[in-house]
């Protein structure tokens, strides 16, 4: 089972949120906070595998609370829940730890995908988030798209196939299962392309892997 918390100001939020992953008999939702630092000392106290936690919360925000949640519990994958116009706040969190990022109104079965993908490992984006944290980056999309073609060229092809599955949200035993290799090599190729790029983490992986148009949806 994966273990879900569930952290938003708007109780009717909670309760959608928690009836859509909970359709799936794979997840459980073990905890839910109505601010960003309930959410911290849940996180603690359930060690949740992952976290959908809503940005603008009273106390402590979504994003400090993401923060706050990889050092106190760092088993616990964190997924932003945000809206369109909250385009700072994505740019902010892209170094803060989160793993991905959901709209609100979006296609629920995204939020069934986005936990699975995160839980074992990979990272998730909603493809209008990306679009919408590249816009923000600025020099308009045929720059932000040559430019990350440029910067992937020092990748293998290997790695350039394994950046464009991290983009498409796969943890690494399902990039092992896809290019028939051992997860134990694919960890080593993910680590090889975070720093040869200079990438924090998967999360920001998958937005240069979109820019570059490695992904489907690019």
């Amino acid at each position: 089972m994966i273990r879900v918390l569930i952290a938003d100001d708007e109780a009717m939020i909670r309760a959608g949120v928690r009836a859509i992953v909970q359709s799936d008999p794979d997840i459980e939702v073990v905890a839910e906070a109505a601010d960003g630092r309930e959410a911290v000392d849940l996180a603690v106290s359930h060690r949740p595998d992952v976290a959908l936690v809503d940005i603008r919360m009273p106390r402590l925000d979504g994003l400090a609370a993401a923060a706050e949640m990889r050092r106190l519990a760092p088993s616990t994958a964190v997924v932003v829940l945000t809206t369109f116009g909250e385009d700072a706040y994505i740019s902010r969190a892209l170094g803060d730890g989160a793993s991905g990022f959901l709209l609100k109104a979006g296609d629920p079965r995204e939020l069934i995908t986005g936990v699975h993908a995160v839980a074992d490992g990979g990272a998730y984006l909603s493809p209008q988030v990306a679009r919408q944290v590249i816009d923000r980056f600025g020099g308009g999309r045929p720059a932000r798209e040559a430019a990350a073609r440029t910067r992937i060229e020092r990748l293998t092809q290997r790695e350039r196939e394994v950046l464009a599955l991290v983009g498409a949200g796969l943890s690494n035993a399902d990039i092992a299962d896809r290019l028939f290799l051992v997860e134990g090599t694919v960890k080593s190729y993910v680590s090889t392309i975070l720093n040869r790029l200079g990438l924090r983490n998967r999360v920001q992986a998958a937005i240069l892997a979109y820019e570059a148009g490695l992904t489907a949806d690019g």
